[in-house]
């Protein structure tokens, strides 16, 4: 596994593997006023999910595949739960993504403004401001937008996939600097609220053999 996958699970599961830089977006000719308005029909929507959860399917660069439980409170927080025999937990806390794996004994801290996914966890989520789009594609029942953060020093980024009828995120796909492809598929997400705070936050624990920050 990579930082890639760790970033996508949120963005998802780390190992030992060297770092992965995250490949910049291309640049591409400006989008139609049409596909700019369906964008915003997206942002609006993720600017209005508060609270949420579901069930994540992914599948890493490799067609391996593994799953769990997704929790999100925006804005800036969310919580992966990976299924036995994984274990791995992945939290952002509004500031730091911190990667547990109890099998590896390792941990990790990822700041959250540096990841593709502070796209979809910002408080303020504005095209051209916070949210750069690069393109729209429509699919029958939906459609997808590739995005990044504005921010000059993150140079990830994530395509966003919706459905049209009922308007509802259903995954987003990242792509590494090799051109692997690493996709978080959400499975029945619906608002939900009333979390305990300290879902979204992984404690430093005092683990061996060595572990990172």
């Amino acid at each position: 596994m990579n930082r890639v996958v760790a970033l996508a699970a949120l963005l998802l599961l780390l190992a030992a593997a060297p770092p992965v830089v995250m490949a910049a977006a291309p640049a591409s000719p400006p989008i139609s006023s049409e596909d700019l308005a369906l964008a915003q029909k997206a942002v609006d929507y993720l600017q209005a999910l508060n609270s949420a959860q579901a069930r994540f399917v992914q599948t890493d660069p490799r067609g391996g595949l593994s799953q769990g439980e997704f929790w999100l409170q925006r804005p800036g927080k969310a919580r992966f739960q990976y299924d036995p025999p994984s274990g791995i937990v992945i939290a952002s806390d509004g500031r730091l993504v911190s990667v547990l794996n109890p099998r590896l004994k390792t941990f990790q801290n990822y700041p959250l403004g540096l990841t593709p996914l502070s796209v979809i966890l910002g408080r303020d989520i504005r095209l051209g401001h916070g949210v750069e789009v690069s393109s729209v594609t429509r699919r029958p029942g939906g459609f997808s937008v590739v995005a990044r953060s504005g921010r000059k020093n993150e140079q990830g980024r994530i395509m966003l996939d919706f459905t049209d009828a009922p308007l509802a995120l259903t995954g987003w796909t990242i792509t590494n600097a090799q051109g692997g492809e690493t996709t978080v598929r959400l499975v029945g997400l619906h608002p939900a609220g009333g979390f305990d705070p300290h879902l979204f936050i992984l404690p430093h624990p005092p683990l061996t053999p060595e572990h990172t920050d």
